[in-house]
């Protein structure tokens, strides 16, 4: 007997929340033994062309200088996240993790003679991967979830230029486009576009024509 599409949709759904979730458990565990014994991960970050840089490659997204900064990076990172999981599962590993190192290893190669902490990487990652999926797909679910959270976070669109201090933008820029590097490379692996009866009733009168 085959699973009903709502169970089907509810237990993806649910799937697609494990991983993403994790994450911040980690990260918000990370920063509380931070803060709970006085201690500086700052130091955990990319300090790009320095060897005591290198871990920031694995460690930095793990780090967050306070906890608005860390709440400013895991909602869009938990709606991002869960929205790779659910449309791309059989490749969204790849992509967080292919997302994760691409950036880290761009920043150590490029970025300012600073110390870069942070998840935004994977947040500007993940928006540019599903909305340039959505244009290549004509997929609008991929378009709307990119678009709410551009709106609601509208700082996105600008936290890719070198306008605020303190904030490292070469994660966002080049987080911005391992995700188009991304789409273009899984664009075979996306989900099916839907077809609504708006779109069939408009054909049906094209040929009418």
């Amino acid at each position: 007997m085959e699973e009903a599409p709502i169970e089907y949709e509810k237990k993806k759904f649910i799937h697609s929340l494990v991983f993403p979730l994790f994450f911040l458990l980690v990260i918000w565990m990370i920063k509380l033994v931070e803060v709970t014994l006085d201690l500086d991960f700052t130091t955990w970050g990319i300090y790009p062309l320095k060897l005591k840089g290198l871990k920031g490659i694995i460690l930095s997204p793990l780090v967050h200088a306070n906890f608005k900064h860390l709440m400013d990076n895991s909602v869009p990172l938990l709606v991002l996240g869960v929205a790779v999981f659910y449309f791309y599962r059989p490749v969204a590993y790849r992509v967080f993790f292919l997302t994760y190192i691409m950036v880290g290893i761009w920043v150590w190669f490029g970025g300012r003679a600073a110390y870069h902490i942070g998840a935004s990487g994977l947040v500007y990652g993940f928006a540019s991967f599903l909305f340039i999926s959505g244009v290549i797909l004509r997929e609008i679910r991929l378009l709307a979830i990119s678009l709410l959270v551009v709106f609601l976070y509208g700082s996105l669109v600008w936290g890719i230029f070198p306008i605020k201090k303190g904030i490292s933008w070469e994660s966002h820029m080049l987080g911005a486009i391992a995700g188009l590097i991304l789409s273009f490379y899984y664009r075979k692996q996306g989900p099916q576009r839907i077809e609504y009866d708006w779109e069939e009733e408009e054909d049906d009168n094209s040929k009418d024509d």
